[in-house]
């Protein structure tokens, strides 16, 4: 039995792996956690989710339960889940990491992390998702250079980074397929009178709007035919059951930085 700990447990993501946890018959909920100071410290986690039963007490410092779990996992915004990711290099604790919205340097933080930690870290821990990112690696590799590519995305109203993560992973891997340099092509931005499409660029639209989970696609646009390559998330309960299978393959490996291609056995392939 996997003992896991949910960094940021309130949050849309964190509430769902709490649910996620409670129900799964191979994974055990030792912590969750929550931002330093916060109200809830000390409380059991049923006196604010009745739905999910459980004594445990809400925790704000993982410094405390660490011995009793094997795994973190954190979805919580940019700045929070570099702090935690530090703190469990410290810890010797191997942690799931499904924020997004990273610059540059913590991409890079993180990575530097991974020498001597396991972290694993994706913006989509949905199978379906990682799939799709396969596909779309061979789609580009054939038919990239002969397209218009455009990667179109949709979440919901309250949604901070755009594009999102898993947009922004979806236009790495065409253009892995194409063999560019994704910051080379990637294109952001068509405002203005000089708007015409650059070509050999990947392209990028997102809408926010209402309660969306998450709605990604692809399109291949040639001179007579067009391929789209769709993924739509119908609830959050599919990452959250991405993230426990990838902590509990997580707990078996040696410090490294992996992602849900290495879960799922797609790394290669």
């Amino acid at each position: 039995m996997v003992r896991i700990g949910i960094n940021a447990c309130t949050g849309r993501m964190g509430q769902e792996l709490l649910v996620a946890v409670s129900r799964s018959e191979h994974v055990e909920l030792k912590a969750a956690l929550l931002r330093p100071g916060h109200a809830w410290t000390g409380e059991q986690l049923h006196s604010q989710f009745p739905h999910i039963k459980s004594s445990l007490v809400f925790a704000d410092d993982l410094r405390q339960v660490a011995d009793d779990i094997d795994v973190l996992i954190d979805f919580s915004l940019p700045d929070f889940s570099i702090q935690t990711a530090e703190l469990c290099h410290q810890l010797n604790l191997p942690v799931v990491i499904g924020t997004t919205g990273f610059n540059y340097e913590q991409k890079k933080r993180i990575e530097t992390l991974s020498s001597e930690s396991a972290v694993l870290m994706a913006p989509n821990m949905s199978v379906g998702v990682n799939l799709s990112l396969k596909i779309l690696e061979l789609v580009a590799q054939v038919i990239g250079d002969e397209s218009d590519v455009e990667v179109m995305e949709a979440h919901h109203r309250y949604k901070k980074d755009s594009p999102s993560g898993t947009a922004l992973r979806m236009g790495e891997a065409i253009a892995k397929g194409m063999d560019k340099v994704f910051s080379e092509v990637a294109a952001f931005d068509r405002c203005g009178k000089d708007a015409v499409r650059k070509p050999g660029s990947i392209g990028f639209s997102a809408v926010r709007a209402g309660n969306i989970v998450g709605e990604h696609t692809a399109l291949f646009a040639m001179a007579g035919e067009e391929i789209e390559i769709t993924h739509k998330a119908r609830s959050r309960q599919t990452f959250a059951e991405g993230a426990i299978k990838a902590a509990c393959w997580l707990v078996e490996q040696p410090p490294g930085s992996y992602d849900m291609m290495d879960v799922l056995g797609l790394k290669g392939a």
